[in-house]
């Protein structure tokens, strides 16, 4: 393991007197596929809304290779943390070209007065957003669906067209909610193997899902939330055989949720 690029420190987030995290800590190093599971509100989304600077923590920080995160979600952006949203987020009205031009749009430096004029650094740096779309889109396998209306996409090519939109931000951190939501097995694995090349890119991951069959077979760590806290930590493995993880799951201890097993296989 290499020095971590992502760290949260004591991450709490109060709504009122509802605590939807409390004291949440991890790192994330280079190169990393971490894994975020739990019961549905366990608070994983709002541990990403935190990480992004959509939330700004009522106590703790979040950093980024040492230095402290803006509660400003584009400037997070602009440092290098890009994510993906549980629901959908698509222009429905733009083709898939442009909802990735929209995620370099954050990369396009040039001058208000040249880009009013369209002068040469303008056209040098709209060549170079629509070279790096074609690239993302090929990436993805959507280089086909280039023209289409993003609303006309199937479903899971929506959600890669959405990866390929926050990758556009040429990301250090990436943050995936749900990105294999709604697909079915083919699909799942293509994601997989899709998040494994994004790795190879030299990008950080953190997934959330609840295909824990998913989870286990692609990441590096395991992340468990149980009610805003952090239940367990560890390799594939050792998540899956904690009998806390089990309790977590099925709501009740796994020696009751074993005897309940034998009671029915024991009904006539």
């Amino acid at each position: 393991m290499t020095d971590a690029i992502l760290n949260a420190t004591g991450v709490t987030m109060r709504f009122g007197g509802l605590t939807a995290l409390n004291d949440v800590s991890f790192s994330l190093t280079e190169g990393e596929v971490i894994g975020l599971i739990g019961p549905n509100g366990a608070g994983k989304t709002t541990l990403f809304n935190c990480l992004t600077g959509l939330y700004s923590p009522t106590a703790g920080e979040v950093a980024l290779r040492g230095k402290q995160l803006p509660e400003d979600p584009a400037k997070v952006t602009e440092l290098g943390v890009a994510r993906t949203f549980q629901n959908i987020r698509l222009f429905p009205s733009m083709t898939a070209e442009e909802n990735v031009l929209v995620g370099r749009h954050c990369r396009m430096k040039q001058s208000p007065f040249s880009s009013l004029l369209h002068g040469p650094g303008f056209r040098r740096s709209e060549a170079e957003a629509l070279t790096r779309s074609a690239e993302l889109l090929e990436f993805v396998g959507l280089t086909r669906f280039s023209d289409e209306l993003a609303r006309n996409l199937p479903y899971g090519d929506q959600r890669r067209l959405e990866i390929a939109r926050a990758l556009a931000t040429d990301p250090s951190v990436l943050l995936l909610d749900e990105p294999t939501a709604g697909m079915n097995a083919q699909e799942t694995e293509a994601t997989r193997r899709l998040i494994l090349s994004i790795r190879e890119l030299g990008v950080s991951v953190v997934v959330i899902e609840h295909d824990t069959k998913f989870i286990f077979t692609l990441c590096d760590r395991v992340l468990v939330l149980v009610q805003g806290e952090l239940l367990v930590e560890g390799t594939p493995d050792e998540v899956r055989g904690d009998p806390r993880v089990v309790e977590a799951y099925l709501g009740a201890p796994p020696e009751e949720v074993e005897a309940q097993i034998h009671a029915g296989e024991q009904t006539p």
